[in-house]
């Protein structure tokens, strides 16, 4: 059964995460340009919203301010907000008294589930198979199946837009020595994704080996510290990094994550803007100071006694392979970068707390492949508007959200900049300004040649495709 949507939208989204979300939000009621209202739908192969399932630990919290929710900072009146959202629950007294800058995750979680439960046009439980270029109509062409209760395919549909939002998010990633042991039945090796599901079959292993040194990681880590007896904790933390560091929190380090910055990256050269995105990990893949104080605080309380915890803490460490030992047990080669040394360890569980990566848009986007223009590294081109760079055949526009750091920085997967990207979207694809966006938004001037501060002017035209020197 094939259904055939002839009316075309001004907006079709893929995926709805936070970003997506977040656009649709900003966008519901919008006026279009000759008509009443913007015409939009969004699409998620997921029976409902959720975010990130597996890591909403019990008191875990958001490491951006409740403010990062999917609307205020481009539209604080908007009813769509985190704090309409405690009104309509009748909480936003005791969340005015609890005096929290930072919300638990679960709560965000909430807020988020709240919203997709009552915003129109977002269609769950339909996975996007293709989107190609329609030249005859000047239309995005958008195939999706339809799945039913247990996630099989129940009907075929295809759907027409002028415009497209790519929200398909990322993926957990898993470092290729490991990747074997992922599926083994026997042996827990999970992606920390993955860990509430599996919170009970982690602890009851006897030795549990936590990869990572970021905020998942070090979260795993403790709620399973707190979780084993004093003296019998059996816990192994390794990571890459030469430390277990803080994630930046400086006032004037988080100016990294506003649009001004946003606008100097974008302007910076290519080899340059590849530079610059792993050396600032601390930006974004350090670990939040409260978590690393309750970490010490809680090994230093198993020590009160005499004696010292049965955990290993070691940074600099990479695992060069991985194996499966009398099918009940896994054996990691380690290498200690600095010492250049190798040893080996052998464990009962695994927790990867490795982050994830930007989804391949191979099979997606094929149709649109020919159309599409890369940098040197193969990697769409996207211009500051946050618009793919197409062939000028193509008068359609594809939206990117959170695809975008090889081009636009560490801000990308930034819940603080969500509202701020989706009005800039919205501004150029209505080609009026339904939300104002400021022309400062850091104290700090990027870069040494002072330029006036101005920001995207609504649009639908594309930019000329210009090579950095």
């Amino acid at each position: 059964m094939t259904a055939q949507h002839d009316a075309p939208h001004d907006l079709v989204g893929i995926g709805i995460g936070p970003f997506n979300l977040s656009l649709a939000a900003l966008s519901h009621g919008l006026p279009a340009q000759g008509a009443d209202r913007l015409a939009t739908a969004f699409y998620d192969q997921r029976r409902d919203f959720r975010w990130h399932p597996g890591l909403l630990i019990d008191g875990a919290t958001l490491q951006v301010p409740f403010l990062a929710d999917l609307v205020t900072l481009a539209d604080p009146a908007s009813p769509w907000s985190f704090l309409n959202y405690l009104k309509h629950k009748e909480r936003l007294f005791p969340f005015y008294f609890a005096e929290q800058f930072h919300i638990q995750r679960a709560e965000y979680d909430a807020y988020c589930r709240w919203v997709a439960g009552r915003l129109p046009g977002l269609h769950f439980g339909h996975q996007v198979d293709a989107v190609r270029w329609n030249p005859e109509r000047d239309l995005f062409e958008v195939d999706y199946t339809q799945l039913d209760t247990d996630g099989e395919a129940e009907a075929l549909g295809r759907t027409y837009t002028r415009n497209l939002a790519l929200g398909i998010g990322t993926a957990p990633f898993v470092p290729e020595p490991l990747r074997p042991l992922v599926e083994a039945p026997t042996v827990p090796v999970i992606h920390s994704a993955d860990y509430l599901d599996n919170r009970a079959r982690i602890l009851g292993a006897e030795h549990v080996t936590v990869i990572g040194s970021g905020q998942s990681g070090a979260e795993v880590f403790l709620d399973l510290l707190r979780a084993r007896p004093v003296g019998r904790e059996r816990l192994t933390w390794l990571a890459r990094t030469p430390s277990f560091a803080p994630m930046e929190y400086s006032k004037l380090g988080l100016e990294h994550f506003t649009p001004d910055y946003t606008r100097y990256f974008h302007s910076l050269p290519e080899p340059v803007r590849d530079r610059l995105v792993p050396a600032q990990w601390q930006l974004h893949k350090g670990i939040d100071a409260a978590t690393i104080g309750a970490i010490h605080e809680e090994l230093y309380r198993r020590s009160l006694h005499g004696g010292w915890p049965d955990t290993v803490l070691t940074p600099g460490v990479t695992v060069r392979t991985a194996g499966r030992v009398a099918t009940t047990k896994v054996e990691l080669h380690l290498e200690h970068l600095q010492q250049g040394s190798r040893s080996r360890l052998t464990t009962d569980a695994v927790v990867l707390a490795t982050g994830y990566r930007e989804r391949p848009l191979t099979s997606l986007f094929a149709g649109l492949d020919p159309y599409m223009r890369k940098d040197s590294s193969g990697r769409p081109r996207i211009d500051d508007r946050y618009r793919m760079v197409l062939d000028p055949s193509v008068t359609g526009t594809v939206f990117v959200q959170n695809g975008e750091r090889h081009t636009h920085g560490v801000g990308a997967p930034d819940l603080g900049l969500a509202a701020w990207r989706s009005a800039a979207i919205l501004n150029t694809l209505t080609g009026k300004e339904p939300y104002p966006q400021p022309d400062r938004t850091a104290f700090t001037t990027f870069g040494l040649e002072q330029r006036e501060h101005t920001r995207p002017r609504p649009a639908v035209d594309l930019l000329p495709l210009v090579d950095h020197p």
